[in-house]
């Protein structure tokens, strides 16, 4: 390595280059001529119709110019159901913490409601300094959702602070996208001060002398740690450590650390990492094991549409058995036996698939794939009812419930839930007597809600009883009839609906 004297006058060089590129015009920018990628929409979305309170006309609220923002999102209102004005009348602070901490872990419909909300075309509240917005891009990388955060970001604009470029640099490294943040940092490289992340993309540019200066510098100025040198070191000098020991993982690493020690030949599991890694499992570098493992996860969380979990599980043949086979196998074996349109066939395989979801946490996402074939298909006796439960847990429940698969007090129970009545006469458990009291046509909504309401605050308030829901799934079955009787009340009738269905029958199995 040069003497201390020698880097710091280099130093001086760089950094006095990088202050000159700073002052180019954004414009120079690359990627803002090019179309943005297409975000990859974790669905089902919520499909509610417009939400109103009343059928009274909307009263005129006359507000300054300079305080309406832009909406961001990246599903239109007439998609969502959801008003354009869902965030404006709350606290930032108050969004943001719900936002990050609202409850949804194991509940398919609040996940659903969840990334709706996080990708409705909304603006911000007024006098928001951007907290809601960056709220909704940690919960997405928390949920794993890294393409809807890079799409969500690129469309408010993300090198407008470095708050927001930090985000999207982080989604390009999980997408395998760090080309266009590579290409904004360069221009402005005032939007991070991390010298690993700018000599990482001036290697990624093929400027292998500015990043091995860079490195030099930044050592000499004590700017980097020993063990990102020694990383950073190895990624721009292979040849040098061939053969050497691996070097230790990190316990939390960043995106751009997960990435660096992929670029050298030491890749990270993702299994204990966040979720968010698990993307970068998705790409076909990676082994088709890792890639079922990582959409299992990510379908799980609603990430992920159903759909590319069953691309992935029927791409080829399972390799051996237990785990993860199994399930493959048993997704194969039944979707063969639909597609040959077979009813014994389909009558041997649906309880081996239905077993194999439930050991996954996979029902929902296995009642989106199978409910619309199977229900063309005659069936009885045990295949009939897991066949009719994986219908009530699709978005066809309605017609499911006009065709029962017996007459017992439970299955009638659950009919007249799908429908928006259930028959308080028929409940046998508790957990049903509290939906029933959710459903009953003079439950109001609760204060709480009420008064956000009366406030303009609807977002703040659909958070709210998402969070008082999760409870409710908890065991407060008070708070699971206000929370039902609630997103009854809001307007959000087929949310209120499939949560109800989705607590009766996956908390007690089949």
């Amino acid at each position: 390595m040069p003497t201390r004297a020698a880097a710091l006058a280099f130093g001086a060089f760089v950094l006095t280059a990088i202050a000159t590129q700073a002052r180019e015009p954004l414009s120079a920018i690359d990627w803002l001529d090019s179309a943005p990628p297409v975000a990859n929409i974790p669905l089902p979305l919520l499909m509610e119709p417009p939400v109103a309170q009343t059928a009274d006309g909307p009263a005129i609220t006359v507000t300054p110019l300079q305080r309406l923002l832009p909406p961001v999102g990246l599903v239109a209102q007439n998609r969502t159901g959801l008003p354009i004005t869902l965030w404006q009348s709350s606290p930032p602070h108050r969004l943001a913490d719900l936002i990050r901490d609202v409850p949804v872990s194991g509940l398919p419909a609040m996940q659903s409601l969840l990334i709706t909300l996080l990708l409705a075309e909304t603006r911000p509240p007024f006098d928001d300094d951007d907290q809601v917005l960056l709220a909704r891009l940690d919960r997405l990388r928390d949920i794993g959702a890294t393409d809807p955060v890079q799409a969500l970001v690129q469309e408010a604009g993300p090198t407008e602070n470095a708050q927001r470029f930090s985000r999207w640099f982080d989604a390009t490294l999980l997408n395998g996208d760090e080309d266009r943040s590579c290409a904004a940092l360069t221009a402005a490289p005032y939007l991070m001060t991390d010298y690993r992340a700018r000599i990482f993309c001036a290697a990624r540019r093929g400027d292998w002398p500015t990043a091995a200066l860079m490195l030099e510098t930044a050592h000499a100025l004590d700017l980097i740690s020993t063990s990102e040198l020694a990383l950073l070191d190895r990624f721009l000098n292979p040849d040098i450590y061939e053969g050497m020991p691996p070097l230790p993982v990190p316990k939390s690493p960043t995106p751009l650390e997960f990435r660096l020690f992929e670029a050298i030949g030491e890749p990270m599991p993702t299994a204990a990492l966040p979720r968010a890694f698990a993307s970068a499992d998705l790409r076909d570098i990676v082994g088709w094991k890792a890639q079922l493992e990582a959409a299992e996860r990510l379908t799980r969380s609603r990430a992920m549409n159903p759909n590319q979990l069953l691309g992935l599980f029927t791409a080829r043949q399972p390799a051996a058995s237990g785990g993860v086979w199994d399930r493959v196998e048993a997704v194969q074996r039944l979707d063969t036996a639909l597609t040959a349109g077979s009813a014994e066939a389909v009558r041997k395989t649906l309880p081996g698939l239905w077993s194999a979801a439930q050991q996954a946490g996979l029902q929902s996402a296995m009642a989106e794939l199978f409910a619309p074939r199977l229900a063309t298909v005659p069936l009885a006796g045990h295949a009939a009812r897991i066949s009719w439960e994986l219908r009530m847990l699709s978005a066809e429940y309605e017609q499911a419930a006009a065709s029962l698969p017996d007459q017992s007090q439970q299955t009638r129970f659950i009919a007249g839930l799908a429908q928006g009545q259930p028959e308080p006469a028929l409940a046998s458990s508790d957990l049903e007597r509290a939906i029933a009291r959710g459903f009953a046509p003079d439950s109001d909504l609760p204060a709480a809600q009420q008064l956000l309401l009366d406030q303009g605050r609807l977002g703040e308030a659909i958070l709210v009883t998402m969070k008082s829901f999760s409870h409710g799934a908890d065991g407060n079955l008070e708070a699971a009839s206000l929370s039902l009787a609630a997103f009854r009340r809001m307007g959000l009738e087929d949310t209120a609906r499939r949560a109800a269905l989705q607590l009766v029958l996956l908390s007690r199995g089949s």
